[in-house]
């Protein structure tokens, strides 16, 4: 009776799902902006990787202009730049995550030391977070406690440079603070002096980042590079380039970065455009941005060379809102997301893995004013 007592146990004991068997949740979340006053200014939504549906669960009340998210590589926490578009500086504001019910709890805030703080990422080995600021061109680089909040600025760089475009270039605007893959080097594209600005990264030291004429990358004048982003394999690399509706691509390797291709991202001419985010797919075979002049308002989706890095456009598909600030390919690779900000709506696109075309589906959210959105599962 005793060994079949164990033995009866044991089955019960191996036959149980772990925690994550049982989570096993995918999460969106939604940074808004709030009109410059305290207000909704995140939001998170459960996805259902199967039909594409999106349930609210939590909202973050009282904060100003959350206007881009990041995740924590674990996933715990979640960081925000906040007070944006202010004309005082602004903040990247910690927040803790429990995935058992999907809330958000407010840990700490740290300023950035400039106005109007546009994107933050943390560190693939979680130590620091970087933050860059677009009104006043600069880079913040935060240690992170062991709870997740945010110690002071470790390092701050003011950005200077201008360029081609009167009233759009007078001045540095950093526009965002990317790792390369590995985290040995920080880029940082900024749309005032149509550079990409390197910086070597040591994630041992207490001050990591040192900047690098040398790696530096001058793009086309009067492009405006915004966001950058590296292909899965590491490889390669492509960045938005907002004031000339462009996307230019590039070949990585040690900090180098190699221009091998610049296309058009939208349908037809402009005398403004209005590139904002771009993604490559979970696979890697595609790359998607969002163009967001009201007259356009689509997302580009180019197939993605496996050898050379080169795109090749597949199509455009409307956004079924103004102004597609942001959007995200859940982790499965199955849906897109936009977040169209003047829109006040999130669309969810089902995603041809074989073709990289979308499709609207049914689910429609009303958020106002979206302007990130990222999503994990856990």
């Amino acid at each position: 009776m005793k060994y079949l007592s164990l033995f009866l146990l044991s089955i019960f004991f191996f036959s149980q799902p772990s925690v994550s068997q049982k989570m096993n949740k995918t999460y969106l979340f939604v940074g808004c902006y709030t009109e410059k006053v305290p207000g909704t200014g995140m939001y998170v939504f459960e996805f259902d990787s199967g039909t594409g549906s999106l349930k609210e669960v939590s909202k973050v009340e009282n904060i100003v202009n959350a206007s881009f998210l990041t995740l924590a590589p674990d996933g715990k926490f979640v960081y925000a730049c906040t007070e944006t578009q202010l004309e005082t500086p602004g903040n990247v504001s910690a927040y803790g995550f429990n995935a058992a019910n999907g809330q958000l709890s407010f840990l700490n805030k740290q300023s950035v030391e400039g106005r109007n703080p546009a994107y933050a990422m943390v560190h693939p080995a979680g130590r620091f977070v970087a933050s860059a600021n677009y009104t006043d061109g600069g880079v913040s680089i935060f240690e992170r406690n062991n709870d997740g909040s945010l110690k002071p600025a470790a390092q701050h760089f003011d950005i200077e440079g201008k360029s081609t475009i009167p009233g759009r270039q007078d001045d540095a605007h950093t526009h965002a603070a990317v790792f390369d893959p590995a985290g040995d080097f920080l880029f940082v594209p900024d749309l005032g002096s149509d550079k990409i600005l390197a910086y070597a990264f040591d994630k041992s030291s207490a001050q990591p980042a040192t900047f690098s004429n040398e790696l530096t990358v001058t793009t086309t004048p009067g492009s405006g590079p915004r966001h950058l982003e590296f292909h899965p394999n590491g490889k390669f690399a492509y960045c938005v380039e907002e004031l000339s509706g462009t996307v230019s691509s590039y070949t990585y390797s040690k900090g180098k970065l190699t221009p091998i291709g610049r296309v058009s991202t939208y349908t037809k001419k402009f005398d403004i455009y209005g590139g904002a985010d771009l993604h490559t797919s979970p696979d890697g075979k595609f790359l998607y941005v969002s163009n967001r002049v009201s007259e356009e308002n689509t997302i580009a989706i180019f197939s993605i060379d496996q050898k050379s890095g080169q795109l090749t456009l597949v199509g455009h598909e409307s956004t079924y809102g103004d102004h597609p600030r942001s959007f995200v390919i859940d982790p499965s690779g199955n849906f897109l997301l936009v977040a169209n900000q003047f829109g006040n709506n999130i669309v969810v696109f089902k995603r041809d893995k074989k073709t990289g075309l979308l499709t609207k589906t049914d689910t429609e959210v009303k958020v106002k004013l979206p302007a990130s959105l990222k999503m994990r599962t856990y």
